[in-house]
């Protein structure tokens, strides 16, 4: 599906309340790796590159909005609130609810999985580029975040990760192991893999090993169940 540069300039005016001075990076955000376009001045691209940057703003973003909401909060535990608002099956969602899926580029036949929350991430990239820190924040904190969630009640949401991959083990008759350990960043002390089997799934940095499992343990669960 090809969108015309109205379509794309009406999507975002109606969605995000956005004005686009700089088409290209959004056009570039919209278009699936499977359906990549080449360009005289820049070959040929897709939207990887862009979900790169996203990805960066989302983190900055999130964890500035965060810091300033919570000032009571630790920092292990605005780190894993910030997990549970950016995890894949989050962002899925949430460019589901923005009608983001019929706006993107892609080629026959593809997987599904990520590609709408990786478009999202893509898209916020662009949005960067065309408007500045300052107006992502706004666009993304009010526009996105506080329209389509419930900050406080996913700030509730039951945390314990490494319990429900134990469980998830026994139900799939999985072993779940994790090897930890200590690391030589100053922020970061540890770091833990989560094992299946004998197949690391996912790994992460914490202050703790606690940490560092629970982190762990909640990117293999949003791994292992997409859906949430």
């Amino acid at each position: 599906m090809n969108q015309s540069d109205k379509e794309i300039r009406h999507y975002f005016k109606n969605i995000f309340g956005l004005r686009i001075h700089n088409l290209e990076p959004y056009r570039i955000a919209l278009t699936h790796r499977s359906s990549s376009e080449k360009d005289q001045h820049f070959g040929k691209f897709n939207n990887e590159r862009l979900e790169y940057l996203g990805d960066a703003v989302l983190d900055a973003i999130i964890a500035d909005y965060l810091f300033h909401k919570y000032p009571l909060e630790t920092e292990g535990e605005l780190t894993q609130l910030r997990s549970k608002l950016v995890n894949r099956a989050r962002l899925n969602k949430l460019a589901g609810k923005l009608g983001l899926h019929d706006m993107i580029r892609t080629g026959s036949n593809i997987p599904g999985g990520s590609i709408d929350g990786n478009a999202l991430e893509a898209v916020i990239g662009a949005i960067y580029l065309d408007h500045g820190y300052k107006k992502t924040y706004k666009i993304l904190i009010q526009h996105i975040f506080l329209t389509h969630l419930d900050i406080e009640s996913i700030k509730e949401e039951e945390g314990d990760f490494k319990s429900r991959m134990f469980i998830w083990g026994q139900r799939k008759k999985k072993k779940i192991q994790f090897v930890n350990r200590r690391t030589d960043n100053q922020q970061h002390s540890f770091h833990s893999q989560i094992l299946v089997g004998d197949e690391v799934v996912a790994e992460s940095d914490g202050l703790s090993i606690k940490q560092a499992e629970q982190l762990a343990s909640e990117k293999a669960w949003h791994l292992l169940n997409p859906e949430g």
